[in-house]
């Protein structure tokens, strides 16, 4: 069997992706369809969220194993059928690291395999994928991702100079008023 599932992008506009995939084919085949439906690049961490009816996650499975003892499941150990049962299940899929790619998946329908057909392929594309992941609020992002301080966090340096008086400060006198008549200290050992 193939499940159709419609993957679209968590942003304000409407851009999603029909793709359609063999149900005995991996969360990680599921991964490469996705990346290539959206024309994603590199080699970014990526991990699905299996959600419950209410879209609470029940389970995460990541591309790759980061438990401690390295027996953790990964996406090639989950096929399609076990996470999809019944058209309307959703998924939430998340790809990248600084740039955060946000999906939900949803199971469409079940249809019957093509013989011909090479798994997963995207029957379907709408709306223009953005150049750079979109923002969770939705604000632009500010220029090189720089924050400028406020004038209220730090004090400026001439006003806190300005403010520090040195009166009162021992005044060094760096005459040669001492003199060095034990010249013991500063003999090497020359014996």
């Amino acid at each position: 069997m193939v499940y159709k599932l419609r993957i679209i992008l968590d942003t304000k506009e409407d851009i999603f992706r029909d793709v359609e995939i063999r149900d005995k084919q991996s969360l990680w085949n599921l991964h490469l369809g996705i990346k290539s439906a959206f024309s994603l690049m590199g080699d970014d961490l990526s991990i699905f969220n299996i959600l419950d009816e209410d879209g609470i996650i029940v389970k995460s499975v990541p591309l790759e194993d980061m438990s401690d003892d390295g027996d953790g499941e990964i996406m090639s150990d989950v096929y399609i059928s076990e996470v999809f049962e019944k058209p309307g299940d959703k998924i939430h899929f998340q790809y990248g690291f600084m740039d955060l790619w946000e999906f939900f998946c949803e199971l469409v329908e079940i249809v019957d395999e093509k013989s011909v057909v090479n798994y997963p392929i995207t029957v379907f594309r709408f709306g223009k994928i953005p150049l750079k992941a979109p923002s969770k609020t939705g604000a632009k992002p500010k220029k090189n991702g720089i924050v400028p301080l406020l004038d209220d966090d730090f004090p400026s340096f001439e006003d806190e100079y300005k403010s520090t008086s040195f009166e009162g400060e021992d005044d060094d006198d760096f005459d040669d008023d001492e003199s060095f008549d034990d010249e013991e200290d500063f003999d090497d050992d020359e014996d």
